[in-house]
């Protein structure tokens, strides 16, 4: 079975992260679905990959939401996850051709914006970065 749009396009958004000097400059290869037990920190995990299905004129499409978070737990806190966001910006955005999701085209990869907080046991902050994505059937 093959995988449907959200599942090719999250690796092919993980297999593009972790293989950009910027982003791997910052959390190495510490990209997750879910991040284990003893993580090592800065990382990024994924928490949304929501695809909206389209069909036009017999093509099959998705739009589709994606969030990742960047988790810092440095004393520069809230810069350190900022620069893992900004790095992922600039590793995601119109660089459709970095990304290789199975079985499907991926047209369009767009920045929405991110923002970081500090997380609720004041042990570190987590930056969210958001795109919009366009993939059709290939």
């Amino acid at each position: 079975m093959s995988d449907g749009f959200a599942l090719a396009f999250q690796k092919g958004v993980r297999a593009a992260l972790v293989s950009n000097s910027g982003v791997t400059n910052l959390v190495s290869t510490r990209v997750y679905d879910e991040p284990p037990q003893n993580v090592t920190f800065p990382y990024l995990r994924f928490v949304e990959v929501d695809p909206e299905a389209f069909d036009t004129d017999g093509t099959l499409g998705a739009t589709i939401d994606l969030t990742l978070q960047a988790h810092s737990r440095s004393a520069a806190g809230r810069v350190e996850a900022l620069r893992v966001a900004e790095a992922v910006k600039d590793a995601l955005h119109r660089q459709e051709t970095s990304i290789t999701a199975t079985n499907f085209n991926v047209i369009e990869v767009r920045f929405v914006s991110y923002f970081a907080e500090r997380e609720a046991d004041g042990r570190g902050h987590t930056a969210f970065i958001t795109f919009e994505a366009i993939l059709e059937a290939s």
